[in-house]
């Protein structure tokens, strides 16, 4: 999980969804799936960028100094993370809050993916 993987990943998992799920279980399952999935990336993301104890594995796994560099930086950029300020986590929160945003719109191009495929 990162900055400059997770809203692609989020969007491909959402089109994913919609192009691969029959269509009675899309409509009842939806929701919850959404909710899960979204539950699951902040509940390994936001600990990450929080430098949680138990992340270390994960950010470790990544060559990561902390889970807030693996978090900002994800091995390619080079923002110092030990410095971030208030402004700094203003727009990790922005980035947080797009989220199921990503989501919703890979399940979006997903649906309308299928309708054009079925029609």
């Amino acid at each position: 999980m990162s900055f400059l993987i997770d809203g692609p990943w989020l969007y491909a998992t959402g089109e994913a969804y919609a192009r691969l799920a029959p269509e009675p279980e899309q409509e009842r399952n939806s929701l919850k799936r959404g909710a899960a999935t979204i539950a699951g990336f902040y509940g390994l993301s936001i600990p990450l960028y929080l430098n949680q104890r138990w992340t270390k594995p994960v950010w470790k796994a990544c060559r990561a100094s902390s889970g807030r560099d693996w978090m900002i930086n994800s091995g390619v950029l080079r923002v110092d993370t030990d410095h971030v300020g208030p402004r700094g986590h203003k727009l990790a929160a922005a980035l947080f809050a797009t989220y199921p945003l990503w989501l919703w719109l890979g399940y979006r191009h997903g649906r309308r993916a299928s309708a054009r495929i079925g029609a």
